[in-house]
């Protein structure tokens, strides 16, 4: 499931005063469209929708695996203003071919993602904002084409540090047991720019490091707009590193984030 955290980039007024001024009246902050999570909270009784489209084409010897995720949806909720509860759950399609030929071909809901985020230190000085966020995936939620043997999870620790009052810089380091049951260590480290109070950009790179195989490493850029401090749309591409463990030659998405305040 793809996810992101542009804002970075176009809030970093928020970030800076997150202990101090109301967030709800600020821009909403967002864990989409880039692979790193932010370590904000949505805040108490307020619902965010984070969700979106995402293609990726990987290819290896004479194999190509074409992947569609018609809905990347993670829903969030603040039990507290520095709580929250989250649900992901993504819809896709996956074709793949051997020397042309069709081997697979499936569309289905995979394993529901479970979770919670907390807020553990606000920023000060050389202080980042750290997040923590864990979550579980539910074999019995997905379709039989898609379904592991086991339960999943993951935890990861989400930093940001602001570096002026346009640019910010974020971090996440964790791991996450696969399939395959063996431990895998995550990371990510992006940037992001405010162009305008509206627009905004980033670039990321991010990897895994398996306790029995080779680390892969990727890469994507991306756009936001802010339609309004609630809404908020997205794109992005990217790839793959040539020589590291990972098959990716293309990823492209696109979305948007709406947050609905409590009243």
């Amino acid at each position: 499931m793809k996810k992101n955290l542009l804002y970075i980039s176009l809030f970093i007024s928020c970030i800076s005063l997150a202990q101090t001024v109301d967030r709800n009246t600020e821009p909403l902050i967002t864990d989409r469209p880039d692979a790193t999570e932010s370590p904000y909270t949505v805040g108490k009784g307020n619902f965010q929708i984070e969700t979106g489209a995402l293609f990726t084409d990987e290819s290896f010897e004479d194999t190509d695996i074409k992947t569609s995720v018609y809905n990347t949806a993670l829903l969030r909720y603040g039990l507290s203003n520095n709580f929250e509860l989250r649900l992901g759950w993504d819809y896709q399609k996956v074709n793949s071919k051997f020397g042309g030929n069709e081997i697979f071909d499936a569309t289905g809901f995979n394993p529901l993602l479970v979770g919670a985020k907390i807020e553990i230190t606000n920023e000060d000085g050389w202080i980042p904002q750290i997040g923590l966020i864990g979550h579980l995936r539910l074999p019995f939620t997905a379709v039989s084409e898609f379904k592991p043997e086991d339960t999943g999870m993951d935890f990861l620790f989400s930093f940001d540090h602001t570096l002026n009052d346009r640019a910010g810089l974020a971090y996440n380091l964790g791991a996450r047991i696969g399939d395959d049951r063996s431990l895998e260590y995550i990371y990510s480290l992006a940037y992001g720019y405010s162009i305008t109070e509206k627009i905004g950009a980033y670039a990321e790179v991010y990897g895994f490091f398996p306790e029995s195989d080779q680390a892969g490493h990727l890469w994507d850029a991306g756009m936001t707009y802010l339609v309004n401090n609630n809404l908020q749309l997205d794109a992005t591409i990217g790839t793959g590193f040539q020589g590291s463990n990972t098959n990716q030659d293309l990823l492209f998405s696109f979305g948007f984030s709406y947050r609905i305040l409590k009243n």
